[in-house]
């Protein structure tokens, strides 16, 4: 078993002691994103900035290890406000496209530095 650790200077570095994507052989495991940009500001009170941001720090990980969107197979939404879960899709679709990648989209009571919205994801490396 081959392991690599992907970070990204477009993304932020990570809150605690885990890497913010690990490839482990033909997988790549994206830890939970919050809305923290590049130098560790957290986006608040704008759910759509908040979320494109969780989006874009995907897609920097995805970028630094040669892959996109179309390599995600898994994605996992942690969401302090499940009533938003229509404007979460809207801004989802900006990012994936068919065949849609697995989800599930869940209701959390509280998320790391009080962010609203978390998204981790797996994707297969080519």
């Amino acid at each position: 078993m081959t392991i690599k650790t992907i970070e990204s200077n477009k993304a932020p570095q990570p809150v605690g002691p885990y890497s913010p994507a690990l490839q482990v052989d033909h997988l790549l495991f994206i830890s939970g994103q919050i809305p923290l940009t590049h130098d560790g500001t957290l986006i608040e009170n704008d759910f759509e900035a908040e979320t494109r941001q969780v989006l874009d720090n995907i897609s920097a990980l995805l970028s630094d290890a040669g892959l996109d969107w179309s390599h995600v197979v898994k994605v996992g939404i942690f969401t302090t406000d499940l009533s938003k879960f229509n404007e979460i899709n809207e801004i989802y679709a900006d990012y994936v496209r068919a065949p849609y990648p697995a989800r599930a989209a869940v209701e959390v009571a509280a998320l790391p530095k009080g962010a609203r919205i978390e998204m981790e994801a797996i994707a297969r490396v080519k």
